[in-house]
């Protein structure tokens, strides 16, 4: 017999309120003796006569929780009230979101009103078995000839760019999210300048393009659990579509910077911290991201192109470590190569798409490899050629690398915002790589 919903919504009513007493306030964080709440609850602090700031609870000891609130607003005196919001499993999520800009907390940014979505959905996902997720079988076309030729990427695959500042991943995540072709986008923006994300969100995307995105975003100057929140807030949107059957982008702006926050928040809870002072949670929270995204057999996929901010040009911290080990494929962009204005500025043969292969027909393959190792062949004796030592005839594939070098670099360099069809791009590259 099935129960009366009136039965179940009593069940699961919060009759009595559940609060605390602020015990301490810290540049970061909260502590107070309650409410008895689970790690990751919200709650509301007391920060006046009739004000009050959200937080999210990141530590339970036995007799006090420690919050991190969500803007600066922290209460003025120990004694303050904190009670626990019961609302907090649950997101707003639909399409009443499309075309509108948000921050963590769901609230818009854009000055256009509020968002009356109808749909809610837990903010952590619904967890899936690992044998309902499939490995990526369509092609996903970008427009961009570097990916599109040699590094083909399929709906549902997880990527990183990887790079140093200041050599275009903010750029090409614009571009990716102007002309790739898919259902729903959601562009998250963690840690960035404000400038920056009001540059993309007013002229980085055509009309057509805005009207299927939406933007999460959390500035740098916003406090730790805000910049962490607006990841999870964008993943349960592109939950929300893919398990309606729908292709979603997921683009993350920069899963460094998110590790940060985390590790902020971790700090602030406690934890030891371990290589570069980034706390156990950071290695426990960052992969649960990564598969969270996906392809399911029941329809409906998220692919992720996530930023990682490398501290040096050699891709040596912990972060990205981790993530080229946890992801289906890392796109590395080259300083060198945005100095000469070259873009997008990807180092080919030190990238690579795991699932390329797969995707690719047999002369697709073919075409790839043979490009890869010209530019590889040429990479390694370039030293020898520009200091004038090499003697031509020595080496026939050191020959065909010097005479296809001018000819790769212009297929590779690409306008930001011009748009190359996917069989163009193969036969542009059938060409150029064939025999001669």
């Amino acid at each position: 017999m099935t129960a009366h919903p009136f039965i179940n919504d009593l069940q699961g009513a919060e009759l009595i309120a559940r609060t605390g007493r602020v015990r301490r306030v810290l540049p970061t964080y909260v502590e107070a003796d309650g409410p008895a709440v689970p790690r990751g609850s919200l709650c509301r602090i007391e920060t006046g006569p009739t004000t009050s700031c959200l937080a999210e609870v990141v530590s339970v000891h036995r007799d006090s929780v420690v919050l991190a609130p969500f803007d600066d607003k922290l209460p003025a005196f120990a004694g303050a009230r904190v009670t626990a919001c019961v609302e907090a499993a649950t997101v707003p999520v639909g399409d009443a979101f499309l075309g509108r800009a948000l921050d963590a907390l769901g609230r818009p940014i854009d000055g256009l009103g509020p968002i009356r979505a109808e749909e809610r959905t837990p903010l952590q996902g619904m967890p899936s078995s690992p044998l309902e997720r499939v490995s990526p079988t369509k092609v996903l076309e970008t427009g961009i000839r570097a990916i599109d030729g040699l590094l083909t990427l399929g709906h549902g695959q997880r990527v990183g760019l990887f790079a140093a500042s200041g050599v275009g991943k903010t750029s090409l995540m614009a571009q990716l999210a102007q002309q790739v072709e898919v259902d729903r986008c959601v562009v998250c923006l963690v840690g960035e300048r404000g400038r920056e994300v009001e540059a993309l969100w007013s002229h980085g995307l055509s009309p057509e393009a805005k009207a299927k995105t939406t933007l999460v975003a959390a500035t740098s100057d916003e406090t730790a659990a805000m910049r962490a929140r607006a990841v999870d807030y964008a993943l349960a949107l592109a939950d929300h579509w893919r398990n309606r059957g729908l292709n979603v982008l997921l683009l993350l702006d920069s899963t460094t910077r998110l590790a940060m926050a985390l590790r902020e928040i971790g700090l602030a809870a406690g934890e030891p911290p371990t290589v570069r002072a980034y706390t156990p949670s950071v290695f426990a929270a960052i992969p649960k991201l990564v598969e969270r995204c996906g392809a399911l057999k029941s329809g409906g996929s998220i692919t992720a192109i996530m930023t990682v901010l490398s501290e040096t040009d050699d891709i040596d911290d912990p972060v990205s470590e981790m993530m080229k080990s946890l992801l289906d494929g890392h796109i590395i962009l080259s300083r060198s190569l945005a100095e000469k204005g070259h873009f997008p500025a990807i180092d080919v043969p030190r990238s690579i798409s795991r699932l390329a292969t797969s995707l690719m027909t047999g002369a697709q393959k073919a075409d790839a490899m043979r490009a890869i190792q010209l530019l590889s062949t040429y990479e390694s004796s370039r030293t020898l050629i520009e200091a004038g030592i090499y003697a031509r005839g020595s080496d026939a594939d050191i020959d065909r690398a010097i005479d296809k070098r001018a000819a790769l670099g212009e297929f590779l360099r690409q306008d930001q915002g011009e748009r190359i069809p996917y069989g163009r791009t193969q036969a542009a590259l059938s060409t150029l790589v064939g025999a001669g």
